[in-house]
């Protein structure tokens, strides 16, 4: 049995569609969710559903009783007073599963940046989230994308009314990126592979070499109207996500995650692609994902 948590988000719910996707030789598929009646009726036709958090141990041990497979992604809570305490309130009730129950493998959302990323909000975090599973013995997958291109969706409306989008991160050097819908299908691959052993990071860049600059290019050309990039103060970035209800303690830890991306360059050039699991360019998400987004 395949547990899948966070069915109803960004990468989550691509994955359930992935899996669904896949034929009868997937098995039983069991799904963590706060509401289900997010989930669509195609989806709870087919799966079990466990209402809940799985940052609740009783959910999560509910939810893995008799499962060998768990997809694992920490979904960002803006209102938490602790992005350390935030991701370990939800990696131990699964760290206790591993060590208690039946569990064999864990496929993980995490990031780049192992061994460079330092005093780095959410990214730090997250990697220390890969050690503390890898160290129950548990069979896991890290998957590691830099700069997700749905990041830019939350500001379709920027883009349509001003032709412009915002970036706290340097502007004319080269920014790694990945769509979500690989991050989905490579873990939708390793959930349904059952020989591979030990722990590992899996490598999401995609076949772009693109500058925010140049990204801005590209939009240009898809849209048909020109679009530019301005680059915020990292300062600026941390009061707008206060004024926008975040809590002090997440908007801090994004502050630092800009500035650790800006000072380290962990999603910069350095990073090779890997179009094996990362294979959707810039321009072809821009076509098939941002620009319905931009003209709705």
């Amino acid at each position: 049995m395949i547990v899948v948590t966070t069915p109803t988000g960004q990468i989550g719910s691509k994955v359930l569609d992935f899996l669904l996707g896949a034929g009868d030789g997937v098995g039983a598929i069991r799904v963590i969710a706060r509401d289900p009646a997010h989930l669509s009726a195609r989806v709870r036709e087919r799966v079990e559903v466990v209402r809940g958090s799985h940052a609740d141990p009783d959910v999560t041990a509910k939810a893995c009783a008799g499962a060998d497979r768990v997809f694992w992604l920490v979904p960002p809570t803006p209102g938490t007073d602790s992005v350390e305490g935030h991701f370990r309130d939800f990696t131990e009730p699964l760290c206790e599963v591993i060590e208690h129950q039946d569990v064999e493998r864990v496929v993980a959302v995490s990031t780049l940046g192992r061994g460079i990323a330092k005093n780095a909000g959410q990214i730090s975090a997250s990697l220390a989230m890969d050690e503390r599973i890898a160290a129950t013995g548990v069979h896991y997958r890290a998957l590691c994308p830099p700069f997700l291109m749905e990041n830019l969706l939350g500001q379709a409306e920027a883009i349509r009314s001003q032709g412009v989008f915002f970036l706290a991160g340097i502007v004319d050097r080269v920014l790694r990126t990945c769509a979500t819908r690989d991050i989905a299908a490579t873990a939708a691959r390793l959930l349904l592979d059952g020989s591979w052993t030990g722990t590992g990071d899996v490598p999401l860049v995609g076949p772009d070499a693109l500058t925010p600059e140049g990204m801005a290019r590209v939009m240009s050309e898809v849209l048909e109207r020109p679009v530019r990039v301005q680059q915020t103060a990292v300062a600026d970035y941390k009061a707008t996500m206060l004024s926008h209800g975040v809590s002090e303690a997440w908007a801090q830890g994004l502050a630092d995650m800009v500035q650790a991306l800006n000072d380290q360059a962990f999603y910069g050039p350095d990073a090779p692609s890997t179009p094996e699991t990362a294979p959707t360019t810039f321009r072809g998400w821009c076509e098939e994902v941002l620009k319905p987004a931009v003209l709705a």
